[in-house]
């Protein structure tokens, strides 16, 4: 049910509920644009949009969206729990102006442990597509770094990749500092490297105690047989462990649980992430989420709640700093998704408490450091202002910065900036192509035009466009924004400054004046920092492109080497410096590649005088 037409008299809210059904569902908040205000579920869609209506609203946030209402659209659905579900997904996808929105839903990152016959340990994200056992979620990738790290000296497990270990001809860095027992060139059995597999397992899932038990018979046995140096490793292994499980482990229990504490000043907002797994403290992960107007953080945190776990596996126990609204239903859901009961607390004694107050404490210093952050980025915002001469703050920033070598593999990068820094999902490469190689003024104009043409479509435009380089590439931005009737968009090139030392770069406007405001300039330390985001995600998508055009290049000019034969030898090895280290011989085990193929192929990627050795039949 949409309410909202240009034209449209204003919108009778009251009499719009009056029709309105009381079953359970999802609405949406629609400003005059027709963009949407905010997304909410009730457990009655008459009952919970007739709040709004009344004649004091409960916030100045509230009130201010209720203003703006032109029309509202719901889905009505079977439970309150489908509603809650939707909401999530809506506010993930619409992501309006007055939801609380959670910005980082990266994925958790896990400890991976391969199964092969020399299992390795890795630092996994994303879909399970390796066959091993995945340990964690973990709160974050430096908890994830720290605990392999750990395990690295405990229990001498290789964390190479496969392309490596298979090509080891003598131990490693890694064995020759006690982290590692160089399974690659045979200095630990089988039988030996598997137990400890097993052992670090045990670790990982928190039964560290019946590891030490294991271990402690494993030293006893040693010493007995006389076998001092191996029983008094067993020993120094033991009281490691003991170390970390006194630093780790929560008191006399094997929990899965999250503490939440989430603290708010000035409207910005802190939630901070205390995670345990196994009965393991794996560290802590700090989220901003955008408040958007939202002013307790009872509000806040039950938004992250609802948004973070819809998204995660939620543990078994959710400790939370403050009652949350829905927080039965939030259970009931999350109970249902996971498969199992999940508890959701606000009121905890005992050990519980403590670490509440721990995550708490660590909340307001993780937000005290980014509004200090958010105040220098405000100032360095204003100085831009006052040095360009521009009536707003820009709220949008947006960089172009080219990059190839000698005309090869040319791509274009798009940063983009606001207010609290860099907006890294809204980043874009273009590859360029159709142009004379080396010709940068073609290759921003061709870049330019592809973002504005469907910044014209999709109305989104930055408020200040910044360009790397000087004069030239500055014309081809007034040309291509000109040609598309673009306006209201400042425009500046970044000239490198004398022996391009930084802090001598000249701003270049569109009516030929240069602006050399020094290195001491906030201003300028903001352009710098744009321009220097821009140039390297411009030449770290150049560099993975000409490698991927260099790969396939070298081995398509093989005789014999076809689109099968080529990803096999690259899967083998694990990509062209892995084959390039190979020797012929490592080379003709590659299914489908007989000796002669080997031999051409090492030559080639060698610089080697090719040898007759007869045709090949094709790679079909």
């Amino acid at each position: 049910m949409k309410e909202s037409d240009k034209g449209a008299p204003p919108f009778d809210g009251k009499a719009f509920v009056r029709q309105l059904t009381p079953a359970p569902g999802v609405y949406r908040m629609l400003a005059a644009d027709g963009s949407v205000l905010y997304v909410g579920k009730a457990a009655s869609l008459r009952k919970r949009v007739a709040s709004y209506f009344l004649k004091e609203q409960p916030s100045r946030r509230i009130a201010l969206m209720v203003a703006q209402i032109a029309g509202i659209e719901v889905t009505v659905t079977r439970t309150e729990s489908e509603a809650l579900i939707l909401e999530n997904q809506l506010i993930k996808s619409l992501r309006p102006r007055y939801n609380v929105l959670l910005r980082d839903d990266k994925s958790y990152p896990h400890i991976l442990l391969t199964e092969e016959t020399w299992p390795r340990l890795a630092w996994h994200r994303g879909p399970r597509a390796v066959a091993g056992r995945y340990f964690g979620p973990y709160p974050s990738s430096g908890a994830v770094r720290e605990t392999l790290d750990l395990m690295s000296k405990l229990f001498k497990l290789r964390t190479c990749e496969d392309s490596v270990f298979r090509n080891r001809s003598r131990p490693c860095l890694q064995h020759q500092i006690g982290r590692c027992s160089a399974p690659c060139v045979g200095l630990v059995p089988t039988r030996e490297y598997d137990a400890t597999v097993r052992r670090a397992a045990l670790f990982l899932e928190g039964r560290s105690s019946e590891l030490v038990d294991e271990l402690g018979k494993a030293m006893e046995a040693a010493s007995a047989r006389i076998e001092f140096e191996q029983a008094a490793q067993l020993r120094d292994q033991i009281a490691a462990i003991r170390r970390v499980q006194a630093r780790q482990y929560v008191e006399g229990e094997q929990v899965e649980m999250d503490v939440l504490a989430c603290v708010m000043e000035q409207g910005t907002a802190c939630v901070l992430l205390l995670a345990f797994r196994n009965g393991m403290n794996q560290g802590t992960r700090s989220y901003f989420p955008k408040a958007n107007g939202a002013e307790t953080p009872e509000e806040v945190l039950g938004a992250f709640v609802a948004q973070h776990y819809l998204e995660q596996r939620p543990p078994r126990e959710i400790v939370l700093s403050h009652a949350i609204a829905d927080q039965e239903l939030l259970a009931e859901v999350f109970s249902a998704q996971a498969g199992r009961k999940v508890e959701i607390k606000s009121a905890v004694r005992g050990e519980r408490a403590r670490y509440l107050e721990l995550a708490r404490s660590n909340a307001a210093l993780a937000l005290a450091t980014e509004m200090s952050s958010s105040a220098s980025q405000r100032a360095r915002l204003e100085s831009l202002r006052e040095l360009l001469g521009l009536e707003a703050t820009p709220a949008r920033i947006e960089c172009f910065d080219i990059s190839h070598t000698m005309g090869e593999a040319t791509v274009a990068s798009c940063v983009v900036f606001d207010a609290q820094g860099p907006v890294r999902g809204q980043y874009r490469r273009y590859n360029i192509s159709g142009i004379t190689p080396g010709d940068d003024y073609a290759a921003m104009r061709q870049a330019l035009e592809r973002r504005f043409r469907r910044g014209v479509e999709e109305g989104v435009l930055p408020d200040l466009l910044l360009i790397d380089g000087g004069t030239g590439q500055l014309a081809q931005a007034r040309e291509v924004l000109g040609e598309l009737g673009v306006t209201g968009v400042a425009m500046v090139g970044v000239a490198k400054g004398e022996a391009r030392r930084a802090g001598h770069e000249a701003l270049v406007l569109p009516d030929g004046r240069e602006l050399r405001p020094g290195a001491a300039s906030p201003g300028l330390q903001l352009v710098q920092q744009v321009r220097d985001e821009a140039h390297r995600f411009a030449i770290t998508g150049h560099r993975g492109k000409r490698q991927k055009a260099r790969e396939t290049s070298r081995l398509e000019d093989i005789a014999g080497i076809g689109p099968r034969r080529r990803a096999a030898l690259l899967k083998h090895f694990g990509g062209l410096a892995g084959l390039r280290d190979a020797g012929a011989e490592e080379i003709a085990r590659v299914e489908g590649v007989s000796a002669a193929l080997a031999r051409r192929i090492y030559d080639a990627l060698h610089g080697l005088e090719p040898q007759s050795t007869g045709s090949e039949p094709p790679d079909a």
